[in-house]
């Protein structure tokens, strides 16, 4: 029983997790945001409209700014929710209401969506299907979601042919792989939702460029026991935009310092050994990222940052969970294999067995993070107390996560 390993006296934990829109070209145009107000929520029968509550008042409470860098927030609405007008709480230019597929046509929801649609916000019907009883509202709609996993080839294609010529956009969800999304591409659809930009390709014996190259031996430089400060000094000069990014980022609010630095031997100087080793880790991977979705390096520091925050309450042995959940995701970043990313870089064994084996010690941690990710709270939950992590700091500590990636982000 689940029940009775959780403690009914800890305040309400509130998870949260994003899973990415993307357009033809990869751009991210907004998030489906997913809440859990407790633990409970999980394993109990109530009816999801306390979802639907639960995931605008985290909205309003942790801010849409950080749970969605400025871009769409897709929130589920059920037909209570609708009739409550309870979206009118936020920003109707950010917001989109999507209509569960058990919400009636009838005339109160029709009112509800019209009024929403005078206001600003936009308007998606999910799981949407070939004949969909919702067909009256579809006249409201700025997109239909259609979950590729759940329906066969042939109605997903009908969708496509009936509906892919409309002012709304067609959105394929549970995009995963590759295949799926050219399968999709080609059948119609104008924007995708899934991880599968998370997962390269497989790779085609690709090899760093040498602007990549200057970031991965600035990697390995920090990583070293010792630190070289000419040596660092030097690779960070080489690289302009790295060092454009230091002299902006020593500059800014986050730093604080009262008077222009304008010197790199300056700048190194004022940061200090541990802010050095720290900055260096992200300042290359901000400027790889550039050319690829923009969750991606989002992610990366959300995920490192998590890491670091959870650190103290986790086994890790010798691992950098800072590091380890930024180089996570660098295979994509770069588009290189990973084996190419981690060459001479002096990781631990442990942090080396999950980079490229997803095996070893942190196997459990680094699954917990996934799960998250993918909002689901059940396997949440069970890893959770696996690790014996209290589900309130790892709620509370991934919150923080994502604000921290979007203030860094911000001063880019």
């Amino acid at each position: 029983m689940v029940d009775s390993v959780i403690d009914s006296e800890e305040r309400p934990i509130r998870y949260a997790a994003r899973q990415p829109i993307l357009a033809n070209d990869e751009t991210v145009i907004g998030y489906e945001l997913l809440f859990r107000t407790d633990v409970i929520d999980h394993f109990s029968t109530s009816e999801t409209s306390r979802s639907s509550r639960t995931a605008i008042d985290a909205s309003g409470l942790l801010g849409l700014k950080a749970l969605c860098d400025n871009r769409l927030a897709f929130i589920g609405c059920t037909r209570d929710v609708l009739l409550e007008d309870s979206l009118r709480s936020l920003p109707a230019d950010m917001v989109v209401a999507e209509v569960a597929a058990d919400v009636p046509p009838d005339e109160a929801v029709q009112d509800a969506l019209r009024g929403l649609k005078n206001a600003g916000f936009k308007i998606a019907l999910a799981d949407f299907s070939f004949n969909d009883p919702r067909e009256p509202l579809t006249h409201f709609a700025d997109f239909l979601k259609v979950d590729i996993k759940a329906r066969p080839w042939e109605e997903i294609q009908r969708i496509a042919h009936t509906h892919g010529n409309h002012t709304f956009g067609l959105i394929a969800e549970k995009v995963e792989t590759w295949e799926d999304f050219d399968h999709v591409r080609r059948a119609g659809f104008h924007y995708f939702q899934g991880f599968f930009f998370r997962r390269p390709e497989t790779m085609r014996t690709r090899v760093a460029n040498a602007h990549q190259t200057t970031y991965l031996r600035l990697l390995q430089a920090v990583l070293r026991p010792e630190l070289n400060w000419s040596e660092v000094e030097d690779l960070i000069k080489r690289d302009a935009a790295i060092y454009f990014r230091l002299m902006r980022y020593i500059n800014s609010p986050v730093m604080g310092v009262r008077n222009e630095v304008r010197s790199i031997t300056q700048a190194l100087t004022l940061m200090g050994e541990k802010d050095l080793r720290r900055w260096c880790r992200m300042a290359g991977a901000f400027e790889m990222s550039k050319s690829r979705p923009s969750d991606l390096m989002l992610s990366a520091l959300v995920r490192g940052r998590f890491g670091e925050l959870i650190g103290p309450h986790v086994e890790h042995g010798n691992a950098d969970l800072f590091l380890v959940g930024l180089l996570s995701m660098m295979d994509s970043i770069l588009e290189i294999p990973m084996s190419a990313v981690l060459e001479g870089l002096p990781l631990d064994v442990s942090s080396r067995e999950l980079l490229l084996e997803n095996t070893g010690p942190l196997e459990s941690y680094y699954e917990l993070l996934q799960e998250i990710e993918r909002g689901a709270w059940g396997p949440v939950v069970r890893l959770c107390h696996k690790l014996g992590l209290s589900e309130v700091n790892v709620a509370a500590s991934y919150s923080a996560a994502m604000q921290w990636a979007q203030d860094l982000n911000a001063t880019d």
